[in-house]
């Protein structure tokens, strides 16, 4: 759903009907909040990056309370306060906050690994300044990139049927309802 456009905080077509969904991608699509985030129990991975997303990350942990990886680089994040609700986030293992105004914190890193000690990464880093592994979708063995797309569904398939679809390839790209 990258570089898709909200209304009032809202993205179009992203209802509960999707709460089969592991990986979710919103970049680029003008989000300034996430309070009208659909409940999605079994996401796993969000991508928010490059929107003005400035507060409101309480929201996440009622809504994917199963996140692993959450990546808010690019937002409006600028104080250790806004994360701090991250810490309901049992499972978050990785987060990236970069081009976010925290970073330029004073001791950016060494204190958000303390107010997330189940974070094992940090703007793709662990407290060791070791990388963090290649991220792939998983059972992706080729290492290519796969996003959600509703264009790419029939409409007569209906909600219920494309919900359970996790992901699509983005390679090639052609409307099945063409």
């Amino acid at each position: 759903m990258d570089n898709c456009r909200t209304s009032d905080g809202e993205v179009e077509g992203l209802t509960d009907d999707f709460k089969e969904l592991e990986f979710l991608s919103m970049v680029n699509v003008g989000l300034t909040s996430l309070a009208k985030l659909p409940a999605l129990p079994k996401l796993r991975k969000l991508e928010l990056s490059d929107n003005n997303i400035s507060g409101g990350l309480d929201t996440l942990s009622e809504k994917c309370p199963n996140l692993t990886y959450l990546n808010l680089s690019g937002n409006k994040i600028k104080d250790l306060g806004t994360v701090e609700s991250l810490q309901n986030l049992k499972s978050l293992r990785s987060l990236d906050l970069f081009n976010c105004e925290i970073t330029t914190l004073e001791d950016y890193r060494e204190s958000v690994f303390e107010l997330l000690p189940q974070i094992t990464y940090l703007d793709g880093f662990d407290q060791e300044d070791n990388e963090a592994p290649d991220s792939k979708a998983e059972g992706d063995e080729d290492g290519e990139f796969w996003q959600f797309d509703p264009h790419l569904v029939k409409p007569a398939m209906g909600v219920s049927l494309y919900a359970d679809m996790v992901l699509m390839h983005l390679e090639p790209t052609v409307p099945l309802n063409s």
